[in-house]
């Protein structure tokens, strides 16, 4: 039966989310999108489902119908709780000066829900985000301070929480302070008995270490809406009598080949993608100038067709990890959408290519590669497992390759469940050590 439905505003945070969870004890699906219908049969037992939106920069108007519709597959899917996950760093503002849509969207969600009263938090200690005093730090900085305020969609220049939201509700919005939540859960709830009373609608809570979060989890036991970024999730499993677990993260049995897609730009998945090819595994560059003058489409055949006799040896990796001025020609040449929108569509089909030359274990990097290899490969759901590293599990999804079963390579020793079954790493370009490339495959 599900426990626990969750709506994320984007991938990172659905992925940080189903890491938490599952750590905690709960079997956990992943939705791509709100799905058309109920759940596959395999993923029938899970206990939390967390469907990821691309809500964070959308105006409130939009991110409000896309939650609500999440909502209402979420509680008709049996959902006995609803959890609104938002960045830790709170940031969700568009078009310069509007105020976000977290207050929306929690509003409607209320409505929806017939509750009047609910609790948020965003920190996240783990990621270094916590809240004193209604303040958001990031580290030792407030969040003013921090590179946050810099940030080119969502400058976040107000560390005070209780002012940023209250800006996007007309909802009455009051605090439950740190000694409280360090006290114990009974504590925090006679501090939300008494907000109650003043009329108060939603309750911005702070913490500034797990432990804290777990005492916020257990005293919103029962309550129709909670809300904050994937820390406070940590608290919540217990709550349904569900204990840390092993288990909660075991996938089907892994075959097949294997191989990595890069799309990440960050400093971090250029040292990834030294560390892989440093150890010997063939590593393959997509030239981006490439990729603008013949079409994704082509350079994926190539791409594919160099990876082919090399992935009966190991794992190869390809990846589009592009220094600044490459971007920048591409960008300029096609216009930064459709530049992004050409190189996600060669990764996709990549990776198409490559799962049906018997790819069945697929690590995939960068948020927006992700989401579009996800989408090339027709995946929508998706078993999570457990994590390589925090934000960067890996998942099970039900596959079936476009190409007969005849016509598809499969690596020796593949059992049949590998073959119509597709173990998928999913990871931020930020996330994971440097040897993530390389360690992925080990724990399959």
């Amino acid at each position: 039966m599900l426990k626990l439905g969750c709506i994320a505003d984007d991938f990172t945070s659905a992925l940080d989310l189903v890491n938490n969870l599952v750590t905690a004890g709960m079997r956990v699906a992943l939705a791509r999108s709100v799905p058309q219908g109920p759940l596959e049969r395999a993923f029938s037992d899970v206990d939390a489902v967390v469907v990821a939106l691309n809500t964070r920069y959308a105006p409130p108007a939009e991110a409000v119908v896309r939650s609500l519709n999440a909502l209402v597959w979420l509680k008709a899917s049996g959902a006995l709780q609803i959890y609104a996950a938002f960045s830790s760093t709170f940031d969700s503002r568009f078009a310069g000066e509007q105020p976000g849509n977290i207050g929306p969207v929690m509003d409607a969600l209320m409505t929806a829900l017939e509750t009047d009263f609910s609790v948020i938090c965003p920190a996240n200690p783990e990621q270094f985000c916590t809240v004193y005093k209604g303040y958001l730090f990031v580290g030792d900085t407030l969040l003013s301070q921090s590179a946050m305020a810099q940030h080119p969609l969502t400058p976040m220049t107000e560390s005070s929480l209780l002012s940023v939201l209250q800006a996007q509700t007309h909802r009455k919005i009051d605090r439950i302070d740190h000694p409280e939540v360090a006290d114990s859960s009974v504590a925090i709830q006679e501090r939300m008995a008494e907000l109650r009373l003043t009329e108060v609608e939603v309750a911005l809570a702070d913490a500034t270490s797990s432990d804290d979060l777990v005492r916020l989890g257990h005293a919103v036991k029962g309550m129709s809406l909670v809300a904050g970024s994937a820390g406070l999730a940590i608290g919540l499993p217990v709550n349904f009598d569900i204990l840390p677990s092993d288990r909660a993260g075991e996938l089907p049995p892994a075959g097949g080949y294997a191989a990595v897609v890069c799309g990440s730009c960050s400093e971090l998945a250029a040292q990834q993608v030294q560390h892989f090819h440093a150890q010997g595994h063939p590593a393959m560059a997509i030239d981006l100038l490439k990729v603008a003058k013949f079409g994704p489409t082509r350079v994926a055949q190539a791409a594919a067709t160099w990876a082919a006799p090399l992935l009966k040896r190991g794992p190869v990796l390809l990846y589009s990890t592009a220094d600044g001025e490459s971007v920048a020609a591409v960008r300029s040449l096609l216009g930064t959408e459709n530049a992004d929108k050409l190189v996600g569509q060669c990764l996709a089909e990549i990776s198409l290519a490559l799962v049906q030359t018997g790819v069945r274990r697929l690590v995939v990097a960068g948020t927006h590669t992700v989401q579009s290899c996800m989408k090339g490969l027709g995946v929508s759901q998706l078993r999570v497992g457990n994590p390589v590293d925090p934000g960067a599990p890996w998942c099970y999804a039900n596959f079936v390759p476009a190409t007969n079963a005849a016509e598809t390579t499969v690596a020796p020793g593949s059992s049949a469940a590998a073959v119509e079954g597709l173990h998928l790493c999913l990871k931020p370009g930020s996330a994971g050590a440097e040897d993530f490339f390389t360690r992925a495959f080990s724990m399959l």
